[in-house]
């Protein structure tokens, strides 16, 4: 019989959690219409002091990170038009996220930004140098949220039909990322730059070559343009679903953002990644960390945070919560009837992903339209957890137990004051449960660092696929082989 000592002895530890902020260069971003609310700034995002105020109070609290999410075209399927997100501001504009990080970074010294960048539509060589400038610009606290792209209105603006066959985009991100490793790791070697003033020599040409990648859709000779950033790879962030993304992810992510309305269906997509990076890639699963998609909705009381989520609803746009819900599903529900119960048309498609959300609801509900609608006008495709601190904390820590997350994305409702309300209530609450830490493991480190939790983690840890590409201090050309 187990006495006391040896439960506890056996207890499963308390995950120190990792938390971002979700965010987007848009109104609303995951809960569309919010933008009418009077409490509501997030119309400012054309405002670069919008985004310097949200990096300092964000690090003050002592988040990990901001993740910014981008999408390249409008959300066009819904009615068959783009109506309906350009009236409601459904991630409608959109502007670049690249682009503000610097001037976050210059009012910080902490936090990290992973920033969504699509390998379909730019090539390597000029990706590769943007990310390396910034790197450099915020001191190593860049991340790269690598994704393939899903829109078809993104693929027509940018010269083709349609979008690539999902597989084909994989296989073509699969390389982008060889080359990446290639142009980051290999074409330089770490102690390349000499700055010697006496011998006038800058850099010194046989620390720097020619990467000559030759492969089925990217040539590039390489070398590259900058010089090693302080993590020479950025932070590797990835949110694949399908098969072929969770091949990827096993392989490359170092973060992986999962996003569902329950806890069994990440749970099932997490334990799947982490089995392929041990056996097919050799990875201590335990390294790729888990993100799930969270809204928290607080109050001091159960019935204030009640009476908050009521007053939100009544701005959200459902007509932008379903132009939303087509872009991310391909599905179009205005063919269907106000009444019908989706759950029994004709679709396979639209019957599966409505009966997913429908899955965790009351038995004798029904699913029109309008109940998608009204389940991701507020917190898009991921839960909203509402209560009290301890009540939402309760919930948080059951999610971490039921899916083996390791952290969360928290989505606002009001741009600022949902993170004010996180900060004020929930993480002090956390904190008190040992789930939050007080403090950056590496204060003015990189966002590396800071995201294992490890000072001097500035590169992909050795296990991963890049660090094979890293060309180090003191090693001959001759003996560091750029790997194919």
């Amino acid at each position: 019989m187990a006495t006391p000592t040896t439960q506890a002895a056996e207890a499963k530890p308390k995950k120190s959690l990792i938390i971002n902020a979700f965010v987007e260069m848009c109104s609303g971003h995951q809960s569309p219409g919010l933008w009418r609310h009077p409490d509501d700034q997030s119309h400012r995002f054309n405002d670069i002091e919008h985004w310097v105020e949200l990096a300092k109070l964000l690090e003050e609290a002592k988040f990990h990170g901001i993740f910014i999410a981008d999408v390249l075209g409008g959300y066009d399927v819904y009615k068959k038009s783009l109506d309906p997100a350009i009236i409601s501001g459904a991630q409608w504009p959109v502007n670049e996220p690249l682009s503000v990080v610097p001037a976050m970074a210059a009012v910080t010294k902490s936090i990290g930004f992973g920033v969504t960048i699509s390998t379909t539509y730019e090539q390597p060589y000029h990706l590769a140098r943007r990310l390396a400038t910034v790197d450099h610009l915020t001191k190593g606290r860049l991340g790269w949220n690598v994704v393939t792209s899903y829109l078809d209105s993104a693929a027509r603006n940018m010269g083709r039909d349609h979008q690539a066959d999902h597989d084909d985009r994989y296989a073509q991100a699969e390389e982008y990322m060889k080359v990446m490793y290639k142009l980051f790791q290999s074409s330089w070697r770490d102690d390349a730059v000499q700055l010697d003033r006496a011998s006038g020599i800058y850099t010194s040409p046989s620390l720097v070559r020619e990467i000559n990648h030759k492969g089925k859709f990217f040539d590039v000779p390489g070398p590259a343009i900058v010089q090693p950033s302080p993590q020479r790879t950025p932070l590797l962030l990835q949110a694949g679903t399908s098969r072929a993304g969770k091949i990827f992810a096993a392989q490359h992510a170092e973060a992986i953002f999962v996003s569902a309305h329950a806890p069994q269906v990440c749970a099932k997509s997490i334990a799947e990644v982490r089995q392929l990076a041990r056996d097919q890639f050799g990875r201590d699963p335990r390294k790729i960390k888990v993100l799930a998609l969270v809204t928290p909705i607080l109050g001091r009381t159960e019935e204030e945070a009640q009476a908050k989520l009521k007053d939100f609803r009544q701005y959200a746009s459902l007509e932008g919560a379903l132009a939303l819900f087509g872009g991310w599903t391909g599905m179009d529900l205005d063919r269907y009837g106000d009444e019908e119960e989706l759950r029994q048309v004709e679709s396979n498609a639209v019957r599966s992903t409505v009966e997913a959300y429908a899955r965790f609801s009351p038995a004798n509900a029904k699913w029109t339209k309008h109940t998608v609608a009204e389940h991701v006008s507020i917190g898009g495709n991921g839960p909203i957890f509402v209560g009290t601190a301890a009540q939402v904390a309760d919930g948080l820590e059951t999610w971490v137990e039921e899916t083996d997350a390791d952290g969360f994305n928290f989505a606002y409702a009001l741009f600022p004051q949902s993170f004010k309300d996180i900060i004020e209530l929930l993480l002090p609450e956390l904190r008190k449960r040992g789930l939050f830490w007080d403090d950056y493991a590496a204060p003015g480190g990189t966002y590396r660092e800071n995201f294992y939790g490890k000072p001097g983690q500035k590169y992909p840890l050795d296990e991963h696929v890049a660090s094979t590409y890293q060309w180090k201090a003191g090693v001959p050309a001759s003996e560091h082989v750029i790997p194919e």
